[in-house]
């Protein structure tokens, strides 16, 4: 499962818009868009967010070998 993936799970999951995940994970809306749709890739900040934000609501991925 790609990191965009992931972030469209877990907003999905949450009912939230890319404009209020992109500021939840504090980057603009661009950045988020082209890492939600496998665009770019993300550096370290933004992961460190992301598992924070996954974490805080208990979001879990199973990941498949």
């Amino acid at each position: 499962m790609t990191f965009g993936e992931k972030l469209k799970i877990a907003r999905k999951e949450k009912f939230m818009s890319q404009v209020s995940m992109a500021k939840e994970l504090g980057i603009s809306f661009t950045a988020y868009n082209r890492l939600e749709n496998s665009k770019s890739q993300p550096n370290y900040a933004t992961q460190k967010a992301f598992h924070e934000f996954c974490v805080k609501n208990n979001i879990q991925f199973k990941e498949s070998k």
